[in-house]
């Protein structure tokens, strides 16, 4: 299918090697210069050195030095015009076309949060900003840039507030991509992932409570993840997406079923699969049901 006009590839940091493509401009640019003036010992000298610190670790994570997120605050929102990057209608990463929202109002979501560290340190986000693991931010996939987020995690109660000002994540079904510091401070850098609820914070009317004051309102514990493959206004076409993943993954109605709810008073009819009581489990799913030819879907906590 021909990629719309308003359309461009990205390239997000996910997809980016950042620091060994500069080594080798670095590594060009003595080899010329070099050449000039006949220095070819120190040419020599020069590229073994490089060659020692081009080995970069392709492996992310957290930094090998401890970090008090207690003495890190939260984000503070702020109104701010919209980023000079990172915000054209839409993009393409990986045959996937993503559309950008025009605004952040309302947006309320649960889902699975991931973090990025150390591979990433330093390297420029969508917005042109560099990503920095020690500051409380995020990368979303649709939500403008920046965008200010309240970020709980569901599993302990923990909450965050974030500024949103890079894209991602592009792995499997996942939601938001917090920073190292960010999800420390919400306990999910132990396993790498948590299960979340993310709000968006209209930064006109944000009333920040002192520390002391604040109070998680949310019940947490135990959460389960259901998979969602679609979402119709038709019952019709609800049950031919049902009847096809049926029968390419051989399920019972009761693996794969549709749910009638409600969205802005309109009737919609959800394809769901669940629950799944872990983050692999769900993930494994996942990955059959795009193995099968069929859209990512999206994880939905409960």
């Amino acid at each position: 299918m021909k990629k719309p006009a308003s359309c461009h590839g990205a390239k997000p940091r996910q997809l980016q090697n950042s620091a060994q493509t500069g080594m080798i401009a670095r590594m060009l640019s003595l080899f010329y210069s070099t050449i000039r003036y006949g220095r070819v010992v120190l040419l020599i000298g020069a590229l073994l050195y490089l060659a020692g610190c081009a080995t970069v670790s392709t492996r992310d994570g957290a930094p090998n030095y401890d970090v008090d997120v207690s003495k890190i605050p939260n984000a503070i929102p702020r109104v701010e015009p919209k980023s000079k990057y990172g915000n054209i209608p839409c993009y393409e990463v990986r045959h996937t076309t993503y559309h950008v929202m025009k605004s952040s109002s309302g947006y309320e979501a649960t889902g699975i949060a991931s973090w990025y560290g150390t591979k990433f340190h330093g390297v420029k986000t969508s917005s042109g900003e560099p990503y920095n693991m020690l500051a409380m931010t995020a990368a979303h996939r649709t939500l403008p840039l920046p965008t200010y987020l309240e970020v709980t995690n569901l599993e302990n109660g923990r909450q965050v507030v974030v500024r949103v000002n890079d894209r991602g994540p592009f792995e499997k079904n996942r939601l938001i991509d917090l920073s190292y510091v960010a999800a420390k401070k919400l306990g999910i850098t132990g396993r790498g992932t948590g299960l979340v609820k993310v709000v968006a914070i209209d930064p006109g009317r944000y009333q920040p409570i002192a520390a002391v004051d604040q109070k998680v309102v949310v019940h947490a514990g135990a959460r389960l993840i259901y998979l969602q493959l679609g979402a119709f206004s038709s019952l019709q076409n609800a049950e031919r997406l049902q009847q096809r993943i049926q029968s390419c993954l051989h399920l019972s109605t009761t693996d794969c079923r549709i749910e009638k709810g409600f969205s802005q008073d309109r009737t919609v009819y959800r394809v769901k699969m669940g629950p799944f009581k872990t983050v692999d489990a769900s993930d494994a799913m996942s990955a059959k049901i795009i193995a099968a030819g069929f859209s990512e879907p999206e994880a939905v906590v409960v």
